[in-house]
């Protein structure tokens, strides 16, 4: 077991690029994970990493041993699954991402609806609006809004989300109702933006006569959390852009009104992804099947 140990946390830090980074991940100390590294480094007569003051490295023997050392998680994750199936007794931790909204309103909920039928299986649920990288953070599941690209993940369509232009009455009174996108840039309207590091979107895909259009809105506010912009919104800061099933009580309330309806938004697609070796993980599937159902039937309400 130690010896599997120390190849958990080599694949790790190797995916994470951090030992302290990977320590976090396995629940231990900075310490302990230089101290597995440096066991199986001398267990194996080579060195696995290139260490300077600033970063970490794999070296050549590193990047060799990788894939072999993340078949043999694979296939240890894979034979317990197995058992613990055919005993009807899964257990062990699953690492979920999802974004924040979606995560508060409906995952969070359901984590404790599936833990009390599953009192076994370990939920490590991460919550934020930016793009994550299921693979290099060693995610088992992921929850996307929003468009979906090329990847050898599994994906698996759970809705289309319609999406709205949105603001408070109090700005509309003040900054006038835009009819559609060329309002929003000719009538100079303060768009909220959602930006985290890295994001490089600035335009919203909006439905015209022509087709879909890409118009590139500007506004003082930007904010990585969705609750925030929808918050700035309520205070009449300006026009967000936001799936319906986040603001549908605002809707209902009239806090919020939609806007530039001749040219709403396209929908989002909410899927749940995960690499395809995770997938044929018995609790994976087992987690991925009851969430999915669950978003299903709470956006059917909204």
């Amino acid at each position: 077991m130690a010896y599997v140990n120390n190849i958990r946390m080599f694949v790790r830090v190797y995916e994470l690029g951090s030992m302290s980074a990977a320590a976090r991940d396995q629940r231990t100390s900075p310490a302990v994970a230089s101290a597995r590294i440096a066991e199986l480094e001398r267990h194996l007569g080579v060195r696995l990493f290139n260490r300077t003051t600033r970063a970490l490295h794999p070296t050549e023997h590193g990047r060799m041993f990788y894939d072999g050392a993340r078949g043999i998680l694979d296939a240890i994750d894979e034979a317990e699954g197995t058992v613990m199936e055919a005993t009807q007794s899964p257990r062990g931790t699953i690492y979920v991402a999802a974004p924040l909204h979606l995560g508060r309103q409906i995952i969070a909920p359901a984590v404790i609806r599936f833990r009390q039928m599953y009192p076994d299986i370990d939920i490590r649920l991460r919550l934020s609006d930016r793009v994550v990288d299921v693979t290099a953070e060693g995610l088992d599941l992921a929850f996307h809004l929003g468009p979906l690209t090329d990847s050898d993940l599994k994906v698996r369509m759970i809705a289309d989300c319609p999406r709205l232009l949105v603001a408070a009455p109090a700005y509309i009174e003040a900054r006038g109702m835009p009819e559609g996108g060329a309002d929003l840039i000719r009538q100079r309207h303060a768009c909220l933006n959602l930006r985290f590091p890295g994001a490089q979107e600035f335009q919203w895909t909006l439905q015209t006569a022509d087709g879909p259009r890409r118009f590139e809105i500007t506004g003082p506010l930007e904010c990585d959390d969705g609750d925030v912009l929808t918050g700035w919104a309520l205070a009449g800061l300006g026009i967000v852009l936001k799936p319906r099933f986040e603001i549908a009580a605002h809707l209902t309330s009239g806090a919020l009104v939609p806007v530039a309806t001749n040219e709403p938004p396209y929908p989002a697609q909410l899927a749940c992804l995960s690499p395809s070796r995770k997938h044929r993980d018995p609790k994976v599937r087992l987690f991925a099947d009851y969430m999915v159902d669950t978003c299903r039937a709470a956006l059917s309400e909204n």
